[in-house]
């Protein structure tokens, strides 16, 4: 009976599947902009309608995205950027990016207005699936290569996995793991208000693989907010099951992972590291550490310092009759064990040196050295490099108060764009002929930026990244963008809260995630997001409308 209902089940949810829709999702969200394009194209071809539906009152979409647009070209003209062609290339491609999160939104609404909410739904769930697959063969592949069951714990390779195994398992979006962790934090969120459990505890799943710190803490707030004033017994239960899988990761799978969290959180509240990134400051002597934690002459040190110890021990004869202090260990024959060194240790999380994708950072740093006040002239901070890149926006336009209400422009100081636009591949290539660097982005977030990941492989880390949404719309499109951003856009999903259940957790989750990066630009989540946001307000609508229904038959 039981085989028998599943059987149905799974014909039922490949049947009332949105297959253009979910084509759609998996080639938009695919990392590769020669991706997300043909998708557009596609969908365009498949479901074709450009009747966008932007109004004053009762605007279909969030009017944010036009109003964005307008910004970005009244700060073009203020700004006076046309005389220089490589930038009136950035600023296009700025504008394009923003044309496409129109046209991604839209063919999301189409999908929900034309389909029953259970269909989308099952969309929904066959996409999280494919995506858990997906990073599961991510995880096997590391596996495979290291022939480590447990690669979270493999310090082989000069450590390329170790700790950093979570930022390999990338999913299907083949971006970042963090793209992937905040996707998958989407998917527990909605399916715990679904009371899918088993949905709930795969993404669980998948977003404690990737690692991701800073998704884990918002993530695990959100769900206390649902455990305390938002859940049933059943839902509680599930939310514990999902606390349990994180605290077994940290603790079992990847307990340098652990450390590295408990070191970071202290740094950045303390201003004090526990154990310094840097190689001259560790006390493990150098004979017991591995090699890609050494400097070249730590390295000659410890060949010598080996090599001694051999010949001591050929010409040594063996004593019987030693007497050994107390607590020493020792075989039985008397060897003794020497201690191995603690490999939960920080030092042992982190590559030391810079590794060879950075080289062209330390050598923009060396060719632009004077004009770049903080990573031109060497020196640790123990102030986050996201804090930093606040304060300077805010310094920026106490120095400039004109550009507070449009901003410096579009990719001028703080974007994703900015950073492609370098040519240092930072996110993406971009066409040497037509690189273009703003002076403002130079000396602000772009020098905080190689500061830290010009360095040692410790600082990159997502606390040092000066990547935000607020910083973004604020810097580049002034005050005007940062209001369009909360009234247009978040109060275009907020003004229906009436109908949103699993609506208002996402949207407070996504108020944070915005610290993390620059995701309009990233063309990926924001479109899962809005395809949950609008079922949701179709399933408020949907139940109001049978409530009133039932109240005039009685």
């Amino acid at each position: 009976m039981n085989n028998g209902t599943k059987v149905l089940n799974l014909k039922k949810l490949l049947i009332y599947v949105d297959w253009k829709l979910l084509l759609f999702l998996l080639l938009f969200l695919n990392v590769k902009l020669a991706v997300k394009i043909p998708a557009i194209v596609l969908i365009y071809l498949l479901q074709f309608d450009f009747k966008f539906g932007f109004r004053l009152k009762n605007s279909r979409l969030p009017l944010f995205y036009p109003l964005i647009i307008g910004i970005g070209i009244i700060g073009f003209i203020i700004n006076s950027n046309y005389f220089n062609i490589n930038y009136n290339i950035v600023f296009a491609t700025g504008i394009g990016f923003w044309v496409i999160c129109i046209l991604a939104i839209h063919q999301v609404k189409l999908s929900v207005e034309r389909n029953n909410t259970e269909v989308i739904h099952n969309t929904i769930v066959v996409f999280f699936i494919i995506n858990a697959v997906a990073s599961l063969l991510n995880l096997a592949y590391i596996v495979w290569v290291t022939h480590a069951i447990n690669p979270y714990t493999y310090q082989g390779e000069y450590q390329k996995y170790f700790v950093s195994t979570g930022d390999f398992i990338k999913g299907l979006t083949f971006d970042t793991s963090t793209t992937n962790a905040v996707l998958n934090a989407f998917g527990i969120i909605y399916f715990l208000s679904k009371k899918n459990a088993g949905m709930t505890l795969l993404c669980m799943a998948v977003l404690i693989l990737t690692a991701s710190n800073f998704t884990n803490v918002f993530i695990l707030i959100i769900l206390a907010y649902l455990f305390a004033f938002n859940s049933t017994r059943d839902q509680k239960s599930v939310i514990i099951v999902c606390l349990v899988f994180l605290v077994v990761f940290m603790a079992k799978i990847s307990p340098q992972n652990n450390d590295y969290v408990i070191n970071t959180v202290k740094t950045f509240f303390y201003k004090k590291s526990i154990i310094s990134p840097w190689p001259g400051n560790n006390k493990i002597p150098v004979n017991l550490r591995p090699d890609s934690t050494l400097s070249p002459e730590e390295k000659r040190q410890k060949i010598a310092i080996l090599y001694l110890d051999s010949i001591e021990k050929a010409h040594k004869a063996p004593i019987a009759h030693l007497i050994l202090p107390p607590n020493v260990p020792a075989t039985a024959t008397g060897r003794i064990l020497l201690p191995k060194p603690d490999v939960n240790l920080p030092v042992y999380q982190w590559l030391k040196t810079t590794p060879p994708e950075q080289k062209q950072l330390v050598d923009f740093v060396n060719v632009h050295q004077k004009e770049l006040p903080i990573s031109g002239h060497p020196h640790w901070t123990s102030v986050p490099g996201k804090i930093t890149g606040l304060l300077q926006t805010v310094n920026f336009f106490k120095q400039h108060p004109s550009k507070i209400i449009v901003g410096d422009g579009v990719g001028n100081f703080s974007s994703k764009l900015a950073f492609r636009a370098t040519g240092l591949k930072f996110t993406g290539g971009y066409p040497a002929k037509h690189i273009y660097i703003n002076h403002n982005f130079l000396i602000n977030h772009l020098d905080i930026y190689l500061n830290f990941f010009s360095k040692s492989a410790s600082s990159h880390s997502l606390i040092n990244s000066p990547f935000s949404v607020y910083d973004q719309l604020l810097a580049e499109y002034g005050l005007a963008g940062l209001l369009a951003l909360f009234v247009f856009y978040i109060g275009f999903f907020a003004k229906h809260y009436v109908n949103l259940t699993y609506g208002i957790p996402l949207l407070l989750f996504v108020l944070a995630i915005f610290f993390i990066d620059y995701w309009f630009e990233q063309l990926s989540i924001m479109i899962m997001l809005e395809l949950m946001l609008f079922l949701n307000i179709k399933e408020g609508q949907g139940l109001v409308k049978n409530k009133n229904l039932r109240t005039n038959e009685n």
